[in-house]
């Protein structure tokens, strides 16, 4: 798996944030452009992410976090929805 360069849309070649080099992709969690030395390639997952180096610093190369922060998200309002339509449904019954 390999990472492509991209343009940054302004005519230009996009730029590293890290090192100014030309930048091959964004990384998966802060979405900065980075260029291939600058990242390291995600681990646990079904698909190959570029992961720069600060990211990699503060979190890992993993993006397990990220999914179950997605999952959290998700579940949290239906478990909420559940105890209201519980209580509701208690309420009336009775």
């Amino acid at each position: 798996m390999s990472l492509h360069q991209q343009d940054s849309g302004d005519g230009g070649d996009a730029r590293c944030g890290h090192c100014g080099a030309t930048a091959v992709g964004p990384c998966a969690r802060c979405r900065s452009p980075v260029c291939g030395d600058c990242c390291v390639l995600t681990e646990g997952s079904a698909k190959v992410w570029a992961v720069c180096l600060r990211c990699r610093d503060r979190g890992g190369a993993s993006l397990h976090r990220a999914w179950l922060t997605v999952a959290w998200w998700l579940i949290a309002p239906l478990v909420v929805l559940f105890i209201f339509v519980a209580i509701l449904a208690n309420t009336i019954g009775k």
